[in-house]
């Protein structure tokens, strides 16, 4: 079976449609897909960027909004503005990285329609605690974990291994020969190249 490391910023919008579009993309391809939480901040640092470039440049910030509305409104997925935006997204991202593979896809999933599709503000534990019940986890104990520093460490590690790939943003495939695809307008075509469908000949 081909894989792909799908990596995605709970901050960033358009990583929302991507999460919810992508498994049953993957699936009809074949492909695997390996779900990589890591944080935006670092990378827009690098860049001398404070806030995220959406706020920086209000023209961007206005078009990526409408083009949000238009994304979501085709998909049939709510949209609701969180303020502030970008929401702090370091609890909800340790989260995920503590959970394993088969949790941390849902999880995701639940963490995008509370802060997307309702509004709802992700820094906060008692948003973050009951998306894990409805899960069957047990809250307490995945933030334990979630806080420990072997996991602090391993998020850290994510987040290096994002900025030495070169990736620009999020969210992004990244394929097994480590072609990279910016974008939840590029998912098709980050899929159809980890599935060897479109490749250039050569």
């Amino acid at each position: 079976m081909s894989t792909i490391d799908f990596w995605y910023e709970f901050a960033s919008t358009y990583s929302y449609p991507a999460a919810l579009r992508i498994g049953a993309l993957a699936a009809a391809r074949g492909i695997e897909v390996t779900w990589r939480p890591f944080l935006l901040g670092p990378i827009f640092a690098a860049q001398g960027w404070r806030d995220s470039p959406f706020n920086i440049y209000p023209v961007k910030g206005r078009y990526m909004w409408r083009d949000m509305e238009r994304i979501c409104a085709s998909l049939a997925l709510p949209l609701v503005r969180p303020e502030p935006f970008p929401q702090q997204s370091l609890l909800a991202t340790r989260i995920a990285i503590a959970l394993d593979a088969q949790a941390r896809p849902a999880f995701s999933r639940s963490v995008y329609h509370a802060e997307f599709g309702e509004g709802r503000p992700i820094a906060e534990a008692s948003t973050l605690a009951p998306l894990l019940v409805s899960l069957g986890l047990d809250p307490e104990e995945v933030m334990e974990r979630a806080q420990s520093p072997e996991n602090k460490d391993l998020l850290k590690r994510e987040c290096a291994r994002a900025a030495e790939i070169g990736l620009p943003g999020a969210p992004c495939l990244v394929t097994a020969d480590n072609e990279i695809f910016w974008g939840n307008d590029r998912l098709d075509a980050g899929l159809d190249w980890a599935a060897g469908t479109r490749r250039p000949s050569t």
